[in-house]
């Protein structure tokens, strides 16, 4: 089949490529772009480790094919950090301990960064509904929700 070429916004950056019509998103940046940070676990949307954030909506890159993606703006967990500066999110994971084994780590960040985007003052409970579709089996999820709950504390006290 012939590949198809997309334009897209990605991590901030316009972007053009071709894909398979028949690639799925997660395989697209994982090998066709190398971004490794974006985990394929059970290929079949429901443990949330390939979780990437597409036109501001968390989607499961395993379900999504990568030509879907032409004309819109595509972050994934490479794009959160600054440089070598964490953003708040990554930086309240480490501090919290929200991270063991680090397979589901990137689908949570970015299930919570587009959660918090809208969200900005959730309750606890709001955050475990948020992060009720991704799967960790390491954490008991407690240091996730900490650390998400740093963050919106952390919003709250500079405002």
């Amino acid at each position: 089949m012939t590949e198809q070429n997309i334009t897209f916004t990605l991590n901030g950056e316009q972007r053009r490529a071709s894909a398979d019509p028949r690639t799925h998103l997660a395989d697209f940046l994982r090998h066709g772009l190398g971004l490794t940070g974006t985990h394929v676990g059970c290929e079949h949307g429901v443990c949330g480790a390939c979780t990437v954030i597409v036109d501001g909506v968390p989607v499961r890159s395993c379900l999504m094919l990568a030509v879907q993606v032409d004309g819109c703006i595509v972050e994934t967990v490479e794009g959160l950090a600054k440089g070598d500066e964490l953003s708040p999110l990554q930086q309240a994971f480490s501090t919290h301990h929200g991270l063991q084994c680090g397979f589901c780590t990137p689908g949570m960040l970015m299930t919570l960064e587009a959660f918090l985007r809208g969200s900005p003052s959730p309750t606890e409970q709001d955050i475990r509904i948020a992060i009720s579709g991704n799967i960790c089996r390491c954490t008991g999820y407690q240091g996730i929700v900490e650390a998400a709950l740093a963050v919106v504390a952390a919003k709250a006290s500079s405002s």
